[in-house]
């Protein structure tokens, strides 16, 4: 390349002289700037030029392989697809003379999907005649450490106090495997002794000291309405479980007093329309609540100690 730049400016130069010792006029072309500019992008869209030009698709770029002397056709498979295609209902009889097509196997999302929906049973609750009452909600067997599992955070243990009478450690150990996976730990307690204060205090006592919420039943049936009641509710709100109580001061009074035994509506307006509020109502003595129309001295002695309890209550 120098060499040929060299040889033409030689070759100008010899044509100058030649041109200025035979007295004749050279006139030396400038390019101007848009020229310049013309002919660099006429270069550089020639260079951009693509080589290889891909397919569209990758059938077109490897079509050629099918008339190769190496291309095999696939086999064809001996499943028939009417296997894999679910057959219409039928409203009449079913044929059983007929052979059925093969069952396809569950995929995981299905399954996964029965297992969020459904309580799980840990397999150390099998022979327990409580899993006859769950019938509202699917239930299925699980390996798992807690009794019952009724969400993600959510989980039961069983507990028997005949049970806990002869084994008063079992509770202990078992709300120590649990540890602290669980948001809510529940004890389902199954009332089924006579005299129920002392293990009834000591299963109380144990489920405070762990951060535990103890559900106290005293029926096989009442215990399965527990444990679906709690994984019906378990995606729902707080308010919508929580009972809803009017903001007048009628209907808390009403709430709270009728909360005692004895005590209807009828008389907390009795009450309410003769001491005026509830400050005054505990300032009362029984003689005076008992001149009362409709409350009468039995019921004021039955239900005075109830209304000494609630004193305390800001209404």
């Amino acid at each position: 390349m120098e060499g040929e730049s060299g040889g033409a400016n030689r070759d100008s130069r010899d044509d100058v002289a030649a041109a200025s010792s035979s007295g004749q006029k050279t006139i030396i072309q400038i390019p101007s700037y848009q020229d310049v500019l013309q002919n660099t992008q006429a270069k550089s869209a020639s260079a951009a030029t693509p080589l290889f030009k891909p397919s569209s698709s990758f059938s077109e770029a490897f079509s050629f392989v099918k008339g190769s002397e190496f291309y095999k056709p696939p086999p064809t498979p001996d499943v028939s697809i009417s296997a894999f295609v679910t057959p219409p209902m039928q409203s009449g009889p079913l044929d059983t003379s007929s052979t059925s097509a093969p069952a396809m196997p569950q995929s995981s999302a299905v399954q996964s999907a029965q297992y969020r929906n459904a309580i799980l049973v840990s397999n150390r609750q099998k022979g327990n005649p409580l899993l006859k009452y769950i019938r509202n909600v699917r239930w299925n067997f699980a390996e798992i450490v807690c009794d019952y599992l009724l969400g993600q955070s959510t989980c039961a243990l069983y507990l028997s106090l005949r049970y806990h009478l002869l084994h008063p450690d079992y509770l202990y150990y078992r709300i120590r495997e649990l540890q602290k996976n669980y948001k809510l730990r529940i004890i389902l307690c199954h009332v089924d002794v006579e005299d129920v204060v002392k293990p009834l205090l000591e299963v109380t006592r144990t489920a405070l000291l762990h951060d535990c919420t103890l559900l106290c039943a005293w029926s096989l049936e009442e215990c399965g309405r527990y444990l679906e009641t709690i994984k019906v509710y378990e995606k729902k709100p707080a308010d919508l479980i929580q009972g809803q109580m009017d903001t007048d001061y009628i209907s808390r009074l009403s709430h709270a007093l009728t909360s005692i035994r004895h005590v209807n509506k009828t008389d907390v307006v009795t009450l309410g329309s003769t001491f005026g509020s509830l400050s005054h109502i505990m300032d009362a003595s029984m003689e005076d609540l008992a001149r009362c129309p409709g409350i009468g001295e039995r019921k004021v002695s039955i239900s005075f100690v109830y209304i000494i309890s609630i004193s305390s209550l800001q209404i």
